[in-house]
């Protein structure tokens, strides 16, 4: 399949992995780490790229709409946007196209480590807690509106200044609009009691590098220099849940994609979410889902 890749399994023959498209740099204007542009139906990320199928991509979007609603899936979960909406794509998220016809507006990429590390932190483009549709308010739309459209201008601006300025331009224009839009993501409780809150914000982060190799809670509560009495605390504050219970919904997410958009036995799918027993890890999944990943995955195809 065009979105698939062949990998080696371990001695039993290759096996299909998710194929995680990367950033387009060779359709860049002056191959610089960002794109901006209208959408349609003539925008894609790569040759290859199955827009209508659920697949991967490993740099951020934003898709700004003008018209509307669409229906967009991300990571399993249906997202009806309209014309003043935003949708904001992170690296690793699996998503899908049902038309890219129906899509107008403006849409922005970004290849990581376009922005400097600073500016990453700051804009908080990793913060995979935020939810990825955002509704500005009249004056919210009209700042980003207002800021993507000096990003666009100096983006197919080549002839004014050197590359090397052209591209430091870019990264200030498309900071300014960054930090807008994460003060947008910031501004519901649920997101501003997060960010406040750094033992989460560090539990988060962990959790999100370990979860296929660590699903303890003392374990992550030690590395990062927390009583677990503490870390608990904080985890339910930011987001109502227990440590265990975000863990756990992590590492159901992951399986989910591997059942979904690969042929790896289940057995393999456990393995890669940190369960070597398959049974163990069928008994987890089922825990969380009320279906068996056999049954998961029959559904999905």
């Amino acid at each position: 399949m065009a979105d698939r890749t062949i990998q080696g399994g371990d001695g039993d023959g290759g096996v299909d992995v998710i194929r995680t498209f990367p950033f387009p740099v060779e359709l860049s204007v002056c191959g610089v780490g960002m794109q901006v542009g209208p959408m349609g139906a003539g925008r894609t990320w790569h040759a290859d790229a199955p827009l209508h199928r659920v697949h991967r991509i490993d740099f951020h979007v934003v898709m700004l709409f003008d018209d509307g609603p669409v229906r967009h899936m991300i990571d399993f979960a249906e997202y009806e946007a309209s014309a003043g909406d935003v949708l904001w794509i992170r690296p690793g998220q699996v998503h899908r196209f049902p038309n890219a016809s129906e899509y107008r507006g403006t849409v922005l990429t970004m290849q990581p480590g376009f922005l400097p590390r600073a500016t990453v932190e700051a804009t908080g483009l990793y913060r995979y807690d935020l939810p990825p549709l955002l509704r500005p308010d009249d004056a919210q739309l009209a700042a980003l509106r207002s800021a993507l459209t000096q990003l666009r201008y100096e983006y197919e601006d080549t002839t004014t200044l050197p590359l090397s300025l052209h591209t430091a331009v870019l990264r200030h224009s498309l900071t300014a609009f960054l930090l807008r839009l994460a003060h947008l993501a910031a501004s519901s409780a649920q997101a501003a009691q997060g960010q406040s809150d750094t033992t989460f914000t560090l539990f988060r982060d962990a959790v999100e590098k370990h979860f296929a190799t660590n699903h303890s809670v003392s374990a992550y509560a030690d590395s990062l220099g927390y009583s677990r009495r503490t870390l608990v605390r904080a985890v339910r504050a930011a987001t109502g849940e227990t440590p265990k219970g975000f863990i756990d919904k992590r590492v159901v997410l992951e399986a989910k994609r591997l059942l979904a958009h690969t042929d790896l036995p289940i057995g393999r799918v456990g393995a890669a979410v940190g369960f070597p027993d398959a049974a163990n890890f069928s008994k987890f999944f089922q825990q969380h889902t009320d279906m068996t990943p056999a049954a998961f995955r029959a559904e999905m195809h």
